[in-house]
């Protein structure tokens, strides 16, 4: 009998020792929120093991209501995320909440609902990329969330609650290192963000570091209205007056299918007079100052279709972007069309002079720094969008939320006078020498400031194929330096044209925010 009860000891000893430990539970991904509405919100969080899942949330910590259809996925065993809609919720309300799986619990959390359009209500949305983890720098992320972020809009807002108008997060691709490893998921990505994330929707496109991971379609649950067999690649989301679209620019995705759906859902945005604005983004640039290698044709074709939008419907349009780690804000020559890269909040910084750049036209700022964009967007009978990128520097050169950009866009605004020419005229003969262009004084009611001019000059008075055809912004940062500074717009010095030739001249004006005069009566003269 003694030998037996020596074996069985021995056995369980055996079993105790051959059988892997079981942590206990804990919360892998803190709670984030997806996919909002005016009525409803979808709140996921991830841990260790599985587990009975709830919701407990109301309008006060009292949290009085309980969800408990939780909709919880397998992702990297033996872990599970797990998803609960919230719904019949009331808009522009505050609720709060806190997710509970088996015996863990989360600290309670709120969040605000999207107001209906019908309210008017002004709203800020944050847009930020390229967060992808520099090992030189792991923790850059959690510094432009929390030091950059979270401590701007505290020093910007005299609300108690930061996030009370603060309607989504975007992030334009490259979220992580490497999307298929879990831990860029867990540590990098949501480990980083775990105090902005549980308060503001994110919505995020695929940027080329995802490589079409599993784990990114398992982490985010996305408007399902993109094309059958594509659900989540692209999506959009209306907010108070702004469609947001979300579209995926890389490898294997730039097919004539999302151009196609994306036509459909600008045409759906210009019936809609609740819409005054469209903002896409996806990851790719069309030009890119920094690093033209990252550039693609792709894109382009998307800036197409928002420009025609643009004009067609007089509702402004801008397209997010990064993949470019440095921030860069530019626009369309002829349309109400804004190019903005959001990067970078935490991937390695693009030094000037590190790869093949140059200076486009299109391209008002480029600066070569980590940071983000705030957007406040105003609704009402003067709908208006204000971008501000705030500067966190560079290592060498660090800064603490500094304003480097801003550009403000109204849906209605007022042309400027149309110029006139003032010299050469009456065909007045010059010399190539001595030819110099000069306009009349901008003019303007509601006060708006002078921000680029259009000289064209030519041989026919139609102007077509105008032998000079220049485009001059107020501003242009590059390479650390405005090239423009002390521009005078009013003015400008030719020196290409042939002798004992007839040209005609024409000037327009732009405001700051994009607006055009009309075309100047032109004025002929003949250089000598």
């Amino acid at each position: 009998m003694k030998n037996r009860i020596q074996f069985f000891a021995l056995s369980l000893l055996f079993i105790h020792l051959a059988t892997p430990k079981v942590h206990g539970q804990e919360l892998v991904v803190q709670p984030y929120l997806q996919h909002a509405s005016p009525t409803g919100i979808h709140i996921m969080w991830e841990t260790s093991t599985g587990g009975k899942s709830q919701v407990h949330w109301g309008i006060n910590k009292e949290l009085s209501h309980t969800s408990e259809r939780v909709f919880s996925i397998v992702n990297n065993r033996p872990s599970e995320i797990h998803r609960v809609e919230l719904t019949d919720l009331t808009p522009s309300t505050t609720y709060y909440y806190k997710v509970i799986t088996g015996k863990t619990e989360s600290a309670i959390y709120h969040f605000t609902t999207p107001p209906l359009p019908a309210e008017d209500k002004n709203f800020q949305l944050v847009a930020l990329s390229d967060m992808q983890r520099d090992d030189e720098h792991p923790q850059k992320f959690k510094e432009i969330v929390e030091d950059g972020v979270l401590a701007y809009l505290e020093n910007k807002t005299d609300q108690d609650d930061i996030f009370e108008n603060l309607g989504m997060v975007l992030v334009p691709g490259d979220l992580t290192k490497d999307g298929l490893n879990y831990t860029d998921w867990t540590n990098d990505f949501f480990g980083q963000s775990k105090n902005l994330l549980p308060y503001v929707p994110v919505y995020p496109v695929l940027g080329n570091h995802e490589r079409n991971s599993d784990f990114y379609f398992n982490y985010f649950h996305l408007p399902d209205n993109g094309t059958p067999g594509y659900m989540e690649h692209w999506y959009y989301k209306d907010y108070g007056n702004v469609r947001i679209i979300g579209l995926n620019s890389n490898d294997n995705y730039r097919i004539q299918q999302q151009l196609d759906w994306l036509a459909d859902v600008l045409k759906d945005a210009a019936q809609k007079d609740e819409i005054d604005f469209v903002f896409a983004q996806l990851h790719h640039p069309h030009k890119s100052e920094l690093w033209i290698d990252g550039e693609r044709d792709y894109t382009g074709e998307v800036i197409v279709q928002l420009e025609k939008f643009s004009t067609r419907t007089g509702k402004p349009t801008i397209h997010f972007y990064g993949h470019t780690h440095g921030y860069s804000r530019g626009q369309s020559r002829d349309h109400t069309h804004l190019w903005v890269n959001v990067a970078t909040a935490g991937g390695k910084i693009d030094g000037w002079g590190e790869y093949e750049q140059t200076n486009y036209d299109e391209f008002s700022v480029s600066h070569s720094d980590y940071g983000f964009v705030l957007m406040d967007v105003s609704a009402g009978d003067d709908p208006k969008f204000k971008l501000v990128r705030v500067s966190r520097g560079d290592i060498a050169n660090p800064k603490d939320n500094e304003v480097n950009d801003v550009i403000e866009v109204k849906r209605y605004s007022i042309k400027p006078e149309t110029p006139v020419c003032l010299s050469p005229i009456e065909e007045a003969k010059v010399k190539t020498s001595e030819l110099l262009l000069k306009a009349s004084t901008f003019k303007v009611s509601d006060g708006a400031e002078h921000g680029q001019t259009q000289w064209q000059v030519a041989r026919t008075y139609n102007f077509a194929n105008p032998e000079v055809d220049v485009w001059k912004n107020h501003e242009d940062w590059y390479g650390n330096k405005d090239l423009n500074a002390g521009i005078d717009l009013t003015q400008l010095r030719v020196t290409s044209l042939e002798k004992k030739t007839t040209y005609h001249w024409r000037v327009r004006y732009r405001t700051k925010g994009l607006v055009w005069s009309d075309w100047s009566e032109p004025q002929k003269f003949v250089i000598k």
